[in-house]
């Protein structure tokens, strides 16, 4: 007996391609260019097709939130070095960090998803729950746990949507431009002056370094009060 297939079988869809499309669309034109319309035209099938695969725009927008955090949470699964079998949880905390940041930066459309939406998916929960795992380990009580990983996510997620927001200013100029800190009096405000004639502080890596680190021994220092 022959088997009928769908026409996104025939295309050769899965829920990762369809994803994968969809985030592709953000990266070039931003959240507000993806419908599931527009969707079906650059994977050369119908609208309806898709739902298949996903079944309704917040279940793909949630899929897109997932794509990124699950970047991010590879690097918190993997953390199973050391010599008692864990990596420190610091180390752990941190790699989560950045590679959400380098996740973010690389997929900037997705920013207004992630810090809009709820991990709704069953790869971002599983993100959390093994960062979770990771924070009750080092003996933080649960609520301490999740306060820890919820701030350090936020953090990221606002650093990586303020570097992508005033990039074009670091280029060179626009609406947002630092050039007036020039003209500034050195006599009124001499630190701001020496930080806009030296560049002091105005490191996008610098800042992120210092405030997870910060942020990280905070933590520590909080742990079990």
């Amino acid at each position: 007996m022959t088997v009928k297939r769908s026409r996104g079988e025939r295309a050769g869809l899965t829920r990762e391609k369809v994803l994968d499309a969809a985030l592709a669309l953000v990266d070039q034109e931003g959240p507000g260019a993806l419908s599931m319309r527009r969707l079906g035209a650059e994977l050369g099938v119908e609208a309806m097709t898709l739902y298949h695969y996903v079944p309704n725009k917040d279940a793909l927008l949630d899929g897109l939130v997932e794509r990124v955090i699950a970047e991010a949470g590879r690097s918190v699964a993997e953390a199973r070095g050391g010599e008692d079998g864990t990596t420190p949880w610091q180390d752990a905390l941190s790699g989560y960090a950045r590679s959400l940041r380098a996740a973010l930066l690389l997929h900037p459309g997705t920013l207004p998803l992630v810090s809009s939406r709820p991990a709704a998916t069953p790869g971002t929960l599983t993100a959390v729950e093994r960062g979770l795992e990771i924070l009750r380990g080092a003996d933080f009580p649960l609520g301490q746990a999740l306060h820890a990983f919820n701030s350090l996510t936020l953090f990221v997620v606002a650093h990586a949507a303020s570097e992508v927001d005033t990039a074009p200013v670091n280029e060179g100029g626009g609406t947002g431009s630092t050039d007036f800190l020039a003209g500034l009096d050195p006599e009124e405000l001499p630190l701001l002056v020496e930080a806009a004639n030296t560049g002091a502080g105005t490191d996008d890596e610098e800042r992120f370094t210092f405030g997870l680190t910060a942020l990280i021994s905070g933590f520590a220092a909080a742990r079990g009060q």
